[in-house]
C-alpha cells in the first residue's frame, strides 16, 4: 500500500532516500556541491515545463494528466536531492524550515501586507 503525505515522515522519506542510494553505492558521487547541483537541474526540469507558455495558458496546462505527471516526477526529482542533502549533511529539515518561517515572518510582516496591499514574496 502507497502512504500519503499525511501517512509519512519526513524521516521515512530521508530513510528512503538513504537505503535507494546505500544499496546502488552513490555516497562516493553525493558530495554537497553534486547534490546542489541535481536539485537545480531537477528544479529547472520543473520550470522547463512553463517555458513559453502564458499566464491566460496556465490551467490549463495545470489540468492536463501527462504534464501533471512530468511535474510529479520533477517535483519529487528536487524532493530526492533535498532529502539527500539534509541526510547526508545532518540538516533537520523541520527545523530549517521552521526557523526560515520565523526570518520570513520578520521579513513580511502581516501588517506590512495589509496596509501595502498584497506584497509579492520576493527570494527567500
Amino acid at each position: 500500500m502507497r502512504k500519503k503525505d499525511g501517512d509519512t515522515s519526513i524521516d521515512d522519506l530521508k530513510r528512503m532516500v538513504r537505503v535507494f542510494c546505500e544499496e546502488r553505492q552513490w555516497d562516493p558521487y553525493h558530495s554537497p556541491k553534486d547534490v546542489a547541483i541535481g536539485l537545480v537541474t531537477e528544479a529547472s526540469e520543473l520550470l522547463e515545463i512553463f517555458r513559453f507558455v502564458n499566464e491566460r495558458d496556465l490551467p490549463k496546462v495545470m489540468e492536463k494528466p501527462d504534464q501533471r505527471q512530468r511535474m510529479a516526477d520533477e517535483l519529487a526529482d528536487s524532493l530526492y536531492f533535498i532529502l539527500r542533502f539534509a541526510q547526508l549533511y545532518n540538516f533537520d529539515l523541520t527545523t530549517c524550515m521552521q526557523e526560515k518561517m520565523l526570518k520570513n515572518a520578520v521579513k513580511y510582516p502581516v501588517t506590512k501586507q495589509l496596509t501595502n496591499g498584497p506584497a509579492k514574496p520576493a527570494n527567500s
